[in-house]
């Protein structure tokens, strides 16, 4: 997996390296978002910095511990300009029999609004439909964070129903979105490479001549 790279015009996402998860623990206990608002149903966040630092170290290890290829989650480094700015995550259950991926990401406070998200999601896209061979991606984010569900629609997501989680003590509202692999197509505008996936694909539960 450590050979495994995607790049956009912008970005290099891979797995991450010892030094990569350093950047990513600094960029964590430096801030993720407003402290006066919460976007992750996990509210890892609101820990202070030292445990944050400490969280995104543990939780990187427990991903690459439990991976199997029935269940895993891809996380992967951010890089703009030589710089680790953020996370992108790809994972699925089932992946070979339901061809279907979840996404996630942060991204440091101070590397926001600068286009990355929607360049580093369609990375993970194009692994997942053109590299894995996909039918369905999905992801959910607060009704509150335009930026998220920005991006989703950009990409060509559509609204797939709504969750109620506790967040901070209180009701919250989630909307879920799902892209097909037609609106994929239709949508898809980043130019995006894969390097080293061959090797990988047993990891993903799916065979080396996929």
């Amino acid at each position: 997996m450590a050979g495994l790279r995607l790049q956009t015009p912008a970005l290099e996402l891979r797995w991450p390296s010892p030094d990569d998860l350093n950047a990513l623990a600094e960029l964590a206990a430096a801030g993720v978002h407003d402290p006066e608002v919460q976007p992750f149903m996990v509210a890892w966040t609101d820990a202070p910095p030292d445990e944050r630092a400490r969280g995104t170290l543990q939780y990187h290890w427990s991903r690459w511990a439990s991976w199997r290829p029935s269940d895993w989650m891809l996380e992967l480094a951010v890089v703009r300009d030589g710089t680790v700015v953020g996370v992108q995550a790809i994972g699925a259950r089932d992946f070979a029999v339901l061809r279907e991926v979840s996404t996630g990401s942060w991204l440091g406070r101070r590397h926001q609004g600068q286009g990355t998200g929607t360049q580093m999601r369609a990375a993970v896209l194009h692994l997942a439909f053109e590299g894995l061979g996909a039918q369905h991606a999905v992801s959910a984010a607060f009704e509150d964070n335009d930026a998220s569900l920005g991006v989703s629609r950009k990409l060509g997501y559509r609204d797939d129903g709504i969750e109620r989680h506790v967040v901070r003590g209180r009701p919250a509202t989630t909307r879920r979105l799902r892209l097909t692999r037609a609106g994929w197509n239709a949508a898809r505008t980043v130019p995006v490479q894969i390097h080293g996936l061959q090797p990988c694909l047993p990891l993903f539960g799916l065979p080396s001549s996929s």
